[in-house]
């Protein structure tokens, strides 16, 4: 199941320092809409190993800025509390899969 965070959440679940996909996202993008279902699908698939996150852009802009995001939809996986791996724009379920295994 993908959660919702809010810039609270996100730097809590970093001090911890847990396995992270985040998505970030708008209400207003439509491939960040198509990406939802795939995100949905891989937490399941991942589950125990990774949390899966989405955090809404335009509700945390600081996020946005810290991490220099300029398009959407935009996944990064964090590691360890660091940054691991960034992918942006639609991507199919087998790419991301790809993406989140090679960063994990």
């Amino acid at each position: 199941m993908v959660k919702e965070f809010d810039t609270a959440a996100f730097r809590a679940a970093m001090q911890e320092k847990k396995a992270l996909v985040v998505d970030f996202w708008a209400t207003w993008c439509g491939p960040c809409r198509m990406l939802a279902p795939v995100m949905e699908e891989l937490s399941g698939e991942y589950e125990g190993k990774a949390d899966f996150v989405k955090i809404d852009v335009d509700e945390n802009p600081d996020l946005a800025r810290e991490y220099s995001i300029m398009s959407i939809p935009c996944v990064m996986v964090f590691k360890d509390g660091a940054l691991a791996g960034k992918n942006v724009g639609f991507v199919p379920k087998a790419a991301m899969k790809e993406f989140i295994d090679k960063n994990l």
